[in-house]
């Protein structure tokens, strides 16, 4: 656990090592946060769940930090408003820090006293929340760099990859099947509890959409034609002058994109991402297709090569049968959120080794695009 634990505070860190200081404490967008403030949240999520509670002696760092850094929880207490954190240009980048390595150096001294299972649950909780916030910061970074007049590059690993296999549909027979986390390992509360659905027979594409296809729905007029769109979706597609996805750019009759290596040509073979769910589902729509909903990809998920992008299904996030939160501020984690989100499942190439599984449930707001996603067909 000492082990898993300081590599994923390396890793948070690790993912800041190519920004300049003047990147650390800017907000984009209303729906980013500054990496400084990933970096102070995490580190306060180890300090309020596990240090205050149960170490002996501890001393807290400094009292404002939870009314700084606290994101959601509203049992713990007041916050800066999301909207207002990239506006904290203190506590210092180096000051941020110095809290991370006292936390960190107080949670293996902790650690080494052997503490029982009902606090180690909280710790995976923990290293498992660290990690969905490293994806986050990789997405922030992305789009705060993305939008720089000069597009510029910066250290990442994170390279989708052409999908080589020739395009088939996976033909799945109609059934009774069960879905929900039925193993013993760590899921989030919002994969339990485990449940039957019937499905009628459909069939679910073997690949990714790709940039090539997605560009042909560009060309056809896609943004442009309402039969193709939710209501909704057309209202944000003309208020928003939406016309391709997040990243393009048209210059000079040729469409580019920008991705950690800078503003590049677009590869025509890679799968298409930075899609909204409207947008996909308008694809769909085009193609004469549709999304898959989120059992379905779970039950076609062992014959499918998943884990490049985050998939839109056509499923609203909504309560698993049984589904029960937890008392007190980590009950806030999932369940305050299921209204008016969609499911996407799978992974993406910026999802944490070993923080992916196939009953993963992701949300978002369907006109958030900004996560690296893409769209997989079904009929």
């Amino acid at each position: 656990m000492i082990d898993r634990f300081l590599k994923i505070r390396e890793d948070s860190e690790q993912l800041c090592k190519s920004l300049l200081i003047e990147d650390y404490s800017v907000q984009a967008i209303e729906f980013t946060s500054p990496p400084k403030w990933h970096l102070a949240h995490t580190t306060w999520f180890w300090e309020e769940f596990i240090l205050t509670k149960h170490a002996v002696n501890y001393s807290v760092y400094d009292e404002d930090f939870s009314f700084l850094f606290n994101s959601y929880y509203n049992n713990v207490g007041k916050r800066v408003l999301r909207p207002l954190r990239g506006l904290m240009t203190r506590p210092s980048v180096n000051e941020v820090y110095i809290y991370r390595k006292y936390v960190t150096d107080a949670m293996v001294t902790f650690l080494n006293t052997n503490p029982n299972n009902e606090i180690l649950d909280v710790i995976e909780i923990g290293i498992n929340h660290e990690e969905q916030h490293q994806e986050l910061l990789a997405y922030d970074i992305k789009y705060t760099l993305g939008n720089q007049p000069t597009f510029p590059s910066y250290k990442n690993s994170y390279k989708t990859k052409v999908e080589n296999q020739a395009a088939s549909f996976i033909k799945i027979k109609a059934g009774l099947y069960e879905i929900g986390h039925q193993e013993s390992s760590f899921c989030f509360d919002n994969e339990l509890g485990k449940h039957k659905v019937y499905v009628n027979d459909f069939e679910i594409s073997n690949k990714l959409v790709t940039n090539r296809e997605y560009l042909d729905f560009i060309i056809a007029g896609g943004y442009q034609n309402f039969n193709f769109w939710h209501d909704e979706g057309w209202s944000w597609v003309n208020t928003n002058s939406i016309v391709a996805p997040l990243y393009w750019y048209k210059i000079e009759s040729e469409w580019w994109n920008y991705s950690s290596s800078g503003l590049d040509k677009v590869d025509l073979d890679l799968p298409v991402m930075h899609i909204s769910f409207y947008e996909a589902f308008a694809y769909c729509e085009w193609k004469g297709y549709r999304l898959p909903t989120e059992f379905e990809w779970e039950i076609a998920s062992d014959q499918l090569q998943w884990g490049q992008l985050w998939e839109w299904t056509n499923s609203a996030y909504l309560a698993y049968p049984g589904f029960n939160k937890l008392a007190g501020a980590l009950g806030e984690y999932n369940g305050k959120f299921m209204i008016n989100q969609m499911i996407l499942r799978g992974a993406s190439v910026a999802t944490p080794e070993g923080h992916s599984r196939k009953t993963y449930r992701n949300f978002f707001q369907p006109n958030m695009r900004w996560q690296f996603n893409g769209l997989r067909l079904a009929k």
